[in-house]
């Protein structure tokens, strides 16, 4: 059984930064394409960052510089940094995975497995 969960987040001011956790398992000994996604209050979820089975990564124009994505040293398991946090960075991420990226990193349709979701807001 695959599973996909996420830590990290919470409040923090503006300029500061935060660390996503995720960690997927049920994938055996392989890699998964994992990515991470992003849903401000009465916007649609929307891909921000991605990975592919070889570790490749993909931004959203807007986050990159900002966001780094990264691999933990355990399998399938993937850091989102958000450096100089602004209050539109205010939002739920959700980690997500799938067996291989079988369409664009950063599209939902990608991903059959989800994370549950953390809040992060930005405010002073």
């Amino acid at each position: 059984e695959v599973q996909v969960v996420q830590s990290g987040g919470g409040a923090a001011q503006p300029g500061g930064s935060l660390t996503l956790s995720c960690a997927a398992s049920g994938f055996g000994d392989g890699s998964a394409c994992m990515g991470w996604f992003q849903q401000r209050p009465g916007k649609w979820r929307r891909g921000i960052a991605g990975m592919n089975n070889e570790g490749d990564v993909v931004y959203e124009d807007d986050v990159m510089g900002r966001f780094t994505l990264s691999k933990g040293d355990v399998p399938n398991t993937l850091y989102l940094q958000i450096h100089n946090l602004r209050p539109e960075d205010t939002a739920m991420y959700y980690c997500a995975a799938a067996d291989w990226c079988r369409y664009n990193r950063l599209a939902r349709s990608t991903y059959q497995y989800w994370g549950q979701g953390t809040q992060v807001t930005v405010s002073s």
